[in-house]
């Protein structure tokens, strides 16, 4: 698919301007690294790295500014309990007239059993066996599928309309 296509599919979700600053802590609260995505001003994602578990990344973004988490496996990762985050202002301010960082928490959602049966089988079986093992077509056919966060901005952002 085209990159010009994939933007207008997914141009709902994306960033609008950078006029509001402010700034977040997002903190790896998951037991897996969590790859940090901003969404770009043509719906895009861009990377800004992992985020090991237990750790955090200082973020200096805009309030019009979307960003999602996923873990290296390509599951989806909850950003204050939400699919996308869109950043909150400080409201908080240090001493010296800063803006305090906003925490914002990564955490693990609660998958189908379907969903993560399928990642630990990922993770335990080679891809070129997945046709050997002892269980429906159907599932075979969804093993060969990994997640996908183009597919997944695509589906989020019909539900939004």
């Amino acid at each position: 698919m085209e990159e010009q296509e994939v933007s207008r599919e997914i141009e709902s979700l994306r960033s609008l301007n950078a006029d509001v600053g402010t700034n977040i802590r997002f903190i790896n609260r998951s037991q897996q690294s969590a790859n940090a995505w901003w969404l770009d001003y043509s719906g895009n994602p861009v990377s800004y790295g992992d985020i090991r578990p237990n750790h955090l990344l200082n973020m200096n973004t805009y309030l019009t500014h979307p960003w999602v988490f996923r873990a290296s496996n390509g599951a989806k990762l909850l950003a204050n309990q939400q699919d996308v985050y869109m950043p909150a202002a400080a409201t908080e301010y240090e001493e010296d007239g800063n803006p305090k960082f906003l925490d914002v928490f990564i955490t693990t959602p609660v998958y189908s059993l379907q969903d993560y049966c399928l990642m630990l089988i990922r993770d335990l079986v080679c891809e070129d066996d997945y046709g050997s093992l002892n269980i429906p077509e159907s599932l075979k056919r969804d093993l060969r599928t990994p997640p996908d966060l183009l597919k997944e901005l695509r589906s989020i952002n019909s539900n939004r309309r």
